[in-house]
């Protein structure tokens, strides 16, 4: 009778001695750039309520988010509050009455959790760091992982634009730390991906908007279009969302400001990314690798 041979969960992996002592030395230097802007440490468990984790991360990120049953053997438990008709009522039915909590997805929300819970012993504005796994449960493929690594720096408290500048000189001295040549940072605004959605026929629907063009380097742009249309965009607004997601820097810019000259919002989010570049200039660094970039999204439901 051959036993099994023993093996890793897809998406996961090991590493050896040699992989550690790489790892440490690169993570070692993002720690310490990020305290050296002031940016304190802090660790949140594993696990998270299911509460907390579900529905900030819109449903394509709660599907991928891996759910705990209660306990081990809990079907079988005395105390189980699971009923055959239960097993009818489909998957979400079942989740929410055997499972309460979930590995965390990433190192925002539980950040945010963090603060709420502790806003009467931190000090605002609250600079933090977390080097910590997450997980997702997401198909394996090359450079996409089940359980991996990230490294947050959030700072929460504050409506300056100095601590927005502040966040991106502090990415760069990392890429200049490990004396990486050739990198770009690429940053956006919020009120600009709001104002872009009102004004090509998406007003309300943001967030839509933002879970489509999130996935252009993926899919591409004629996909993205569909996906847009399927949402409610206007087949006649893609040609005037054409340029912007193919521009980058001041050539995006100035279709920007054509486009937006009717939304506050949008309007609000220009005048802000030019602030943060003046400030930038202003900081004397000749050496940062900087570009706007108004098609930036992130398709998640913060």
């Amino acid at each position: 009778m051959s036993k099994e041979k023993p093996s890793l969960p897809k998406g996961t992996r090991d590493f050896g001695p040699i992989q550690m002592a790489k790892r440490n030395y690169i993570i070692d230097k993002i720690k310490s750039v990020f305290r050296l802007y002031g940016f304190a440490q802090i660790e949140t468990p594993a696990l998270e309520q299911l509460s907390v984790l579900t529905g900030k991360y819109g449903d394509e990120g709660d599907q991928l988010l891996f759910k705990i049953l209660n306990s081990g053997d809990y079907l079988n438990a005395k105390n189980n509050k699971v009923e055959v008709e239960d097993l009818n009522k489909g998957s979400k039915h079942l989740t929410s009455k055997i499972s309460e909590k979930g590995l965390k997805y990433d190192l925002t929300v539980p950040f945010a959790r963090f603060v709420v819970m502790n806003r009467n012993d931190i000090t605002f504005p609250f600079k933090r760091f977390q080097v910590q796994p997450v997980w997702r449960a997401d198909r394996p493929q090359k450079g996409r992982y089940r359980e991996f690594y990230q490294c947050d720096a959030d700072m929460i408290g504050s409506k300056s634009l100095v601590q927005e500048t502040e966040i991106i000189l502090m990415i760069n001295d990392v890429f200049d730390s490990l004396e990486f040549q050739d990198y770009n940072i690429v940053f956006n605004h919020r009120k600009i991906l709001s104002g872009i959605s009102e004004a090509i026929g998406m007003a309300g629907k943001e967030t839509e908007f933002c879970v489509a063009i999130d996935k252009l380097d993926k899919i591409g742009i004629e996909k993205v279009f569909e996906e847009l249309v399927s949402k409610g965009c206007p087949e006649g607004s893609l040609k005037t969302l054409e340029p912007i997601l193919t521009g980058k820097g001041a050539e995006q810019i100035e279709v920007l400001k054509e486009l937006l000259k009717k939304s506050e919002d949008g309007l609000l989010g220009l005048q802000e990314v030019e602030e943060i570049e003046s400030i930038l200039k202003s900081s004397g660094r000749d050496n940062l690798h900087l570009t706007f970039d108004a098609s930036l999204a992130r398709g998640l439901s913060y």
